[in-house]
């Protein structure tokens, strides 16, 4: 539809002529045939916004990019190489971080054999949608990249070019993962893929490796292309969409609960639901708590689509309801929002069990069966939050990413 508009768009000024119906039956079946679909040269790429994925032929396009080792690297750095893969993934994407582990056997596996592993990081931070973020604990920045490589001790080098994204826009990734393979002369010989499927135990092709392998014995490459699945990229147009998607939020509504110590009691049991409870206790008065508000309300943002309620609660005292709205407000905190109705805070705290013996700032995460899974006193650590959160939330739209952040590697 978008390449029929470009057309029509593109017709002479003052001009009253469109293509007609038997124009336009034509141009659809070109578009969604095998021969449209399966020819690289023929993909359809409109402006600058979708780059064209670099073709199998083509010489590998320089770089001079930083790395979260505090180094510069560049394509000349790895040129005694015999094979040079560089693959671009990035660290929000679900589907990219279970291929993390594979990226570094990878490494091992041909380590003293002249190949050469390069890791690029492409999408644009800022366009990423906190709706694209209900699986990770860190977004797609350079700072961000240094966390999640610490976490997981990569060990290849993980590079940053989602300032200017001027080397995504010459190779063209599709999406994280996607694999670009050279010979030792640097001209591609496969892209796409690095296996068949994003659980490991389910791969029964290794496209990848069959590529490096076929190049180290000095044979042709059998499989040169196949379709790198994933997140999409995150090109700099989509900058617009993620700003959209926070104004929008914005505009909900802010409200605060009066709440007994009944009321506190039922919602510490968290029964009779399938969604996992993160309670935070806080209070317009507590220095720590208005400094992590806005993290809690970025989580908010980021697994609002999962199985979680966060809800907060105020110990402010009842008379104060309305400082604590419109501090609410300036937070735009649009999750459940609750207040202490009693004058005796220390009722609150019994009333919310032993676990907890009332300082406050006081986040604890909570099972369906009411079980704490995790609790932190005092100003908390917001990667600590969200590790807990993505340990304990359940596969729900496909399985592997419980078992990915259970993982130690």
């Amino acid at each position: 539809m978008k390449c029929i508009r470009s057309q029509i768009r593109q017709l002479p000024a003052g001009s009253t002529k469109v293509p007609g119906v038997l124009t336009l039956v034509a141009l659809f079946a070109f578009l969604f045939s095998p021969a449209s679909m399966m020819a690289q040269e023929d993909n359809v790429h409109v402006g600058v916004d979708v780059p064209p994925v670099l073709k199998v032929g083509s010489p590998a396009p320089g770089f001079t990019l930083p790395g979260v080792d505090g180094k510069t690297h560049s394509l000349k750095d790895y040129a005694a190489s015999k094979v040079l893969v560089v693959i671009f993934s990035c660290d929000h994407c679900p589907i990219a971080q279970m291929y993390e582990q594979r990226i570094k056997q990878l490494v091992m596996d041909y380590r003293g054999r002249s190949v050469a592993v390069v890791v690029i990081m492409g999408n644009d931070p800022k366009a990423v949608h906190f709706s694209e973020e209900g699986y990770t604990d860190v977004g797609d920045s350079f700072a961000d990249m240094k966390v999640r490589a610490k976490y997981r001790s990569f060990n290849y080098p993980y590079l940053f070019d989602g300032e200017t994204q001027a080397v995504a826009l010459k190779y063209g990734p599709t999406a994280t993962p996607h694999a670009f393979i050279f010979d030792q002369k640097r001209i591609l010989q496969y892209e796409g893929r690095l296996d068949s499927n994003a659980r490991a135990q389910l791969a029964t092709k290794h496209e990848a490796r069959d590529a490096i392998d076929a190049l180290l014995a000095g044979t042709p490459v059998r499989v040169q292309t196949t379709p790198a699945v994933g997140c999409s990229t995150k090109w700099a147009y989509k900058e617009k969409g993620a700003a959209a998607e926070v104004v929008q939020g914005d505009q909900k509504p802010v409200t605060v609960q009066m709440v007994s110590v009944d009321e506190l009691k039922a919602l510490r049991k968290n029964t009779n639901t399938d969604r996992l409870l993160l309670v935070n206790f806080w209070a317009t008065w507590c220095a720590p708590c208005v400094e992590e508000f806005p993290e809690l309300q970025k989580m908010v943002r980021m697994y609002a689509k999962r199985r979680l309620d966060i809800v907060t609660v105020s110990l402010n005292s009842p008379d104060e309801k309305k400082f604590v709205l419109e501090f609410l407000k300036k937070q735009h905190a649009i999750n459940r929002n609750l207040q202490f109705s009693g004058d005796d805070s220390a009722d609150a705290v019994a009333a919310f069990g032993p676990d907890w013996k009332g300082g406050v700032p006081y986040t604890v995460l909570i099972d369906t069966n009411g079980k704490v899974l995790f609790k932190t006193q005092g100003g908390m650590n917001p990667l600590d939050v969200k590790r807990a959160l993505l340990k304990n939330l359940p596969d729900d739209k496909y399985n592997g990413q419980q078992a990915y952040w259970q993982s130690t590697f």
